[in-house]
């Protein structure tokens, strides 16, 4: 059985992730049929799927890939326990971005998560209900809160432009991806100064789950001696 490589399939990311191969000896190339995307692996025994970054845990954590390339945010947040279920490889040093808690910048008296606390029970106390906040990352969020033991808020799932949520009042806060900031500033946005809930970048993680055949195991090996990985403890 194929090694199953898992990559972004398009934008930026893939970009970046094609370069990262391409600078260690693994050449990927991809070929669009259509809206069908294909490509190939300059190594034996190795086929690439090209998929969305956000599809990638789930084909990780179900055993479809073998590797994948993919956020950590997109990990923790997708899979319960994903230690247990996959192997973080290798960090790329690319796609950078931090999830972070951010409230309206004229709350001059909320610089930290004790302060969010106490504004959000005076929230409820003054509106009756609690305070939301608005977010693509519900379980990471809801476990920042937890740590913090924060207990009156809610959750508003964010589709959309996260940032735009406290100004279009569907929201009193955010918690959400940023890599330099400037878009919360623009929208008058600021980072609690211990609200980082997760620092994320692209990673290469391996599935625990996938169906490890000999050959497999054989471009893997192949993979992390280009890459200077070491391999992963893999059940047998």
């Amino acid at each position: 059985m194929t090694l199953k490589l898992g990559v972004p399939s398009k934008g930026r990311l893939q970009e970046a992730t094609i370069e990262w191969f391409g600078a260690r000896g693994i050449t990927i190339t991809r070929s669009d049929l259509g809206r069908e995307y294909r490509g190939t692996v300059s190594l034996e025994g190795v086929e690439l799927v090209l998929l969305s970054a956000a599809e990638v845990p789930r084909e990780l954590a179900a055993g479809r890939l073998h590797l994948g390339v993919t956020g950590q945010d997109l990990v923790h947040e997708e899979i319960p326990r994903w230690s247990e279920r996959l192997i973080e490889m290798e960090e790329m040093g690319f796609g950078h971005a931090d999830l972070i808690i951010a409230v309206p910048a004229f709350w001059v008296d909320v610089t930290s998560m004790p302060d969010l606390d106490a504004a959000a029970a005076a929230f409820r106390q003054i509106h009756g209900h609690r305070l939301r906040v608005a977010t693509k990352y519900h379980h990471l969020v809801r476990e920042f809160f937890r740590q913090h033991d924060i207990a009156d808020y809610q959750l508003v799932d964010s589709q959309g432009a996260t940032e735009g949520s406290v100004k279009n009042l569907t929201a009193e806060a955010v918690a959400d991806i940023t890599s330099t900031g400037s878009t919360l500033r623009d929208n008058h946005l600021k980072i609690l100064e211990d609200g980082l809930v997760l620092r994320s970048q692209a990673t290469l993680f391996a599935s625990r789950a996938a169906p490890w055949s000999p050959e497999s195991r054989r471009a893997l090996r192949e993979i992390c001696a280009r890459i200077g990985s070491a391999a992963p403890d893999l059940a047998a």
